[in-house]
Formats: structure tokens, sequence, C-alpha cells
């Protein structure tokens, strides 16, 4: 229910119509003795009580698994295998590697959930992440497989009708466009500590949207190095202000200490790590001209 959003959607994976779902709820709710959800004629949202109860479930659940991987210590790698990743970068570059991981191990069943937040993996149960941020100090185990760059880009044909944008303080003249829900002030920030405030005239929740509409010559975005490497090699998009850009993000695959010692969770990051690396060295940025 928590994942497909709804109670029709939730009983459409598990086979079992609206009606039972919402007996299912009742008893649920019944037996914690605490409401669980707030109910609408078409979403469930999570009440505070019942996003601990989630926790705690999802927790057990891993426990539970991890207890069943341990007595198949010496067999092959099966079970449940949790991971998440942000949206982009996990249906485009962990979501291919996954197909090919489960076509070698077909022991393992794989769950991915891509989301554009960071999941505690120790209390919601995950096997791996795959993170595109500098990490804190934490008791995950972290893999570096490459980096990414946050750039700045537009279409030849946007850059070759409007005015010239050679530091970030030109951006205020332009079209931008935000990734955003909502057509609010966004900030840029930039190296040095540099940072404009912009107004979107386009505001997308989608990244596939923004780069679609920076191609067709909307306005100016600023997306990831890998979501665009090959459209600037195409000559779709021009990366600017590359002397201002802040630091890369690095991309680790990550996992807490006592997931990686499962055979299951072992064999991902040992079959992903490499294939990682080599699919972020191919979406490098080509070399400015």
């Amino acid at each position: 229910m928590v994942d497909e959003g709804s109670l029709a959607a939730a009983g459409r994976r598990v086979g079992r119509s609206p009606a039972a779902m919402t007996r299912a709820l009742a008893a649920l709710e019944a037996s914690a003795g605490v409401r669980l959800f707030e109910r609408t004629t078409r979403r469930l949202r999570l009440t505070e009580a019942g996003a601990r109860y989630v926790r705690v479930a999802r927790r057990l659940l891993a426990e539970a698994d991890a207890l069943a991987d341990v007595t198949q210590m010496d067999d092959a790698p099966a079970g449940l295998l949790t991971l998440t990743a942000p949206r982009t970068a996990g249906a485009d570059i962990l979501r291919p590697i996954l197909h090919a991981f489960l076509d070698e191990h077909p022991r393992i069943q794989a769950r991915l959930l891509l989301l554009d937040r960071v999941i505690n993996l120790v209390e919601e149960g995950f096997d791996a992440a795959l993170r595109l941020a500098h990490l804190p100090d934490s008791n995950l185990v972290a893999v570096r497989v490459g980096s990414v760059r946050r750039v700045v880009c537009a279409s030849p044909a946007y850059l070759a009708g409007h005015r010239p944008i050679k530091r970030p303080s030109d951006l205020a003249a332009h079209d931008v466009i935000g990734l955003a829900e909502t057509r609010q002030e966004t900030v840029w920030s930039f190296a040095r500590g540099r940072t404009v405030r912009l107004s979107p005239r386009l505001a997308i929740n989608s990244i596939a949207g923004a780069r679609a509409s920076a191609i067709e010559g909307r306005g100016v975005a600023r997306l990831l190095s890998y979501q665009i490497a090959d459209d600037v090699r195409a000559g779709r998009l021009i990366v600017l202000l590359e002397d201002f850009e802040p630091p890369p993000l690095p991309a680790h695959l990550v996992a807490p200490k006592d997931r990686l010692v499962l055979p299951k969770t072992r064999a991902l990051v040992d079959f992903a790590t490499p294939r990682l690396k080599a699919v972020l060295a191919a979406k490098q940025l080509p070399a400015a001209a």
C-alpha cells in the first residue's frame, strides 16, 4: 500500500479486490491500535504513527530475510535484494546492470525503489543504494564508482537568439528551466560560494522533460553531466559556464556493513561496481573545444 500509493493499486499487485484491501487495512489498524493512513478517494498518506510502523516492519522483514540468507551462506546467492537509487540514475544506469545481475543469479529476486530522496538503508531494511552526493560519515560501506558534474546547458538555437552567457549573473536575463513542481524562485550554486537566484519561466518536475525542453530551445537548464553527455556529443546541447562549475558529485555504491556480508549483497556489489564505473566513465562529457 505504501509503495503503490492506493488500495486499488496495491490490490492489483497482490491480486486482491479493493474491498478485500480495505478490510485488510482496517484489520491491521485495529491490531496496531492506531490510525496508520489518512485516506482520500484517490490516495493514501501515512500518518506519523504509520510512518514509524512501516520503518519497523521493513526492518523486521529485512532481518528475517537476512536470517534466511545466513542459513544458506555456503550456497549460491539467493533471496530478495532491496535497492534504491535516484530516479533518473536508477532507471538509466543501475536498472540495466541489475537486469544482467539477475540473469547471472537466478535465485535472487530484486526490488528497486527509485526516489529522489535519501533513504535510511538501515532503518528501512535496504541492502544497497546508488548515491550521487557527498556522503556523511555513517556505518555504511561506500565503494566509489565515479563522479558526475552539475552543468548549465542550452541548445545552439537558443544561444543563437539570446545574449551570451559568460558568467552566472548573466542567467538573470535568460529563460531558465527549473526542476520543480511549481514556478518558484530557484537558487543555482557555483564554485567558490557563488549563488544566483532565478525565477524560472518554466518549471518541470521531470529530468527528461527539462532536458527535452532545453533541446527544443525553450531555455537554459541545469542537469547532471551523465544525463546530457550524448546530447553534447551530438551537438543538441552546449555546456555553459564550465569555469564556474561547483566540484563534481561523487558516485558511490553503498551498503550497510551487516548487509554486505550476505552473499546476495556481496555478489551485487562485486558485479555492479566495475560496470557502474564503466558506464559513468563512458558518460563523461567531452572536453571543451
